[in-house]
C-alpha cells in the first residue's frame, strides 16, 4: 500500500498547488491530504509538507485539532460560491452538470463553514477551561 499512499500523496500536493492560484479550488485540504498519504508511505516527505512555509503551519492547525482562521474560512466559502455561481450561471451548459457542480459546491460551503472548526472559537473554548481551572 505504501506506493499508493505515495502516488496519493504526490496527486494531493499536485491539486494542492493548483487550488493555491486557481480560485473556487481549495488548496490547503489537498496538503492536508498530503500530509495524511505521505505519513503513510514516506514520513521524509510528510515532514517537507509541514514545513512548507505557506501551507505548513494551516495542516499542522488542522491536525491538531484547531481548524481553519475564520478569515480564512471567509475566503475560502466565498471563492467556493463565487466560482460556483458563475460556473453555474454562465459556463456549463448540460443541467445535470451543473446541478452536479452547485452540489459539490453546495457541499463545499456545508463543509468549510460548519464542519471545520473555526481557530478562533476553539482557542476561545480552551481559554475558558484554562480559567475554570
Amino acid at each position: 500500500m505504501r506506493p499508493v499512499y505515495l502516488i496519493g500523496g504526490f496527486f494531493c500536493v499536485g491539486m494542492g498547488w493548483l487550488g493555491l492560484i486557481t480560485p473556487g479550488l481549495p488548496g490547503t485540504v489537498f496538503f492536508v491530504g498530503a500530509a495524511w498519504c505521505f505519513s503513510r508511505s514516506n514520513p521524509r516527505l510528510e515532514q517537507w509538507v509541514l514545513d512548507l512555509p505557506a501551507v505548513g503551519p494551516m495542516v499542522r492547525d488542522y491536525r491538531s485539532g484547531l481548524g481553519m482562521p475564520r478569515r480564512a474560512k471567509i475566503i475560502a466559502v466565498s471563492c467556493i460560491a463565487v466560482a460556483c455561481f458563475y460556473s453555474v450561471g454562465f459556463v456549463i451548459e448540460p443541467l445535470w452538470v451543473r446541478l452536479l457542480v452547485a452540489s459539490i459546491g453546495a457541499f463545499g460551503i456545508w463543509y468549510v463553514g460548519i464542519r471545520i472548526p473555526t481557530r478562533e472559537t476553539v482557542m476561545a473554548g480552551q481559554l475558558d477551561l484554562a480559567d475554570q481551572s
